[in-house]
């Protein structure tokens, strides 16, 4: 039986896929190396598009709220301008916020360690005055410390010291050559974006050309189908996570002045800012906040923790689920395990992109879904008896019948 051109192409695309994968399976060490180095080729080029992605959707906002008449050119760099002023201001408002009262709150504690360290003191003298035990016990370990051979200690001290000297000038100009190349990748990140942003139309036509010349039609239709959707559902988690940051920011501006805690604003500024972080951002900034009112008043440090663990019940529960999930189409529990998994995988980065993922992947799955039930002359609404009307019976219910 002679065989067709595409049967023999799909078994030499198999037969290449197994060799491939036995190289790698040998050569796993390899093979990472080579995926490092493309990474960190690409590293300024992905970050880019990233920050492309992200600017886009307050910038395309901008553009609709400026007027019709101005030049496409000139709306879209105004509007470019507006958004880069925008992030500016909120980071400078930020930090302006917390580094200057982070250092107050430092210079504190280091007012209050003389104390603290005299507070120690006669609180070890009272210890050993109540329990001569201990106080003996500590005498024979400070005889045993007499007997040690101080001056091979202070040798091996100063060998370690030197050692470690050399280790840490390494160390320094291997951290300021990373500072300096990190610097550079954001300088070419930052021009990536901005150029993405200004020829986004452009390079979209582009991209749908190569597809529709190298793809098969119906192939190419359902690549840009797919993509259509992950732009949506990024774009509205995006909008969802700033409206979930901002609403969460706002409780606790209310709820800190109604309890009359210090620090409303700074700390109010700080968990609307670490809220972006989905779900678990927020206490970090319950953190640094606990850490603030602990200088002025622990009890009242105390009631913030309280106070932030019930807000956290209600935003985590209520808010985040309803504005964020609903946003990009997601159940609750399914946002949940997303965040769990993208930050177990990646950390920060894997929770911003994790969620609208699966998001993705749980919309196509639905569809495909309720394709393949149709094709089958199923109706789900009849495998669930009191959730709808009963559908048309199987296929082969109806030829029982006839």
């Amino acid at each position: 039986m002679e065989l067709n051109k595409r049967t023999v192409r799909t078994i030499a695309l198999l037969a290449a896929g197994c060799i491939l994968l036995y190289w790698a399976l040998q050569n796993h060490k390899t093979l990472m190396d080579l995926i490092n180095w493309v990474t960190g080729l690409l590293r300024p080029f992905l970050i880019g598009g990233a920050i492309a992605f992200i600017l886009n959707v307050p910038m395309r906002a901008f553009e609709k709220l400026l007027p019709a008449k101005m030049k496409p050119g000139r709306r879209r760099a105004l509007a470019m301008l507006l958004v880069l002023v925008a992030v500016v201001a909120v980071v400078a408002l930020v930090l302006g916020l917390v580094i200057p009262q982070l250092g107050t709150t430092v210079t504190q504690i280091g007012n209050q360690l003389p104390l603290f360290w005299a507070s120690a003191q006669q609180w070890v003298s009272d210890l050993m005055d109540t329990y001569p035990d201990l106080a003996a016990s500590l005498n024979e370990t400070i005889g045993d410390m007499t007997a040690i051979n101080w001056q091979d200690a202070v040798k091996k001290a100063t060998e370690w010291i030197t050692t470690g000297g050399v280790a840490i000038l390494g160390g320094t100009i291997n951290a300021a050559s990373d500072v300096m190349s990190g610097v550079f990748d954001f300088f070419v990140s930052f021009c990536f974006a901005v150029y993405i942003l200004t020829q986004k139309e452009r390079l979209g036509t582009q991209a749908r050309m190569l597809l529709y010349a190298f793809a098969p039609r119906p192939r190419a239709d359902r690549v840009v189908e797919v993509a259509g959707l992950a732009h949506r559902t990024f774009s509205k988690f995006i909008s969802g996570q700033c409206t979930e940051a901002v609403i969460l920011g706002s409780l606790f501006a209310v709820a800190m002045t109604l309890c009359r805690m210090p620090y409303v604003l700074l700390i109010s500024v700080l968990i609307a800012f670490t809220a972006l972080i989905p779900i678990f951002g927020a206490f970090i900034g319950c953190g640094v906040g606990a850490f603030l009112i602990l200088v002025d008043d622990p009890i009242q440090a105390l009631w913030f923790v309280v106070l932030f663990l019930c807000l956290q019940q209600i935003e985590g529960n209520l808010i985040y689920p309803h504005v964020v999930g609903s946003s990009v189409g997601l159940p609750s529990i399914w946002v949940l395990a997303a965040v769990t998994v993208g930050g177990s995988l990646m950390g920060i980065a894997g929770m911003l992109v994790m969620i609208p993922l699966v998001s993705v992947c749980y919309s196509l799955l639905r569809a495909t879904t309720h394709a393949r039930l149709r094709s089958r002359g199923i109706d789900y609404r009849t495998l669930f008896p009191g959730s709808g009307r009963p559908g048309p019976a199987p296929a082969a219910q109806q030829e029982e019948k006839k």
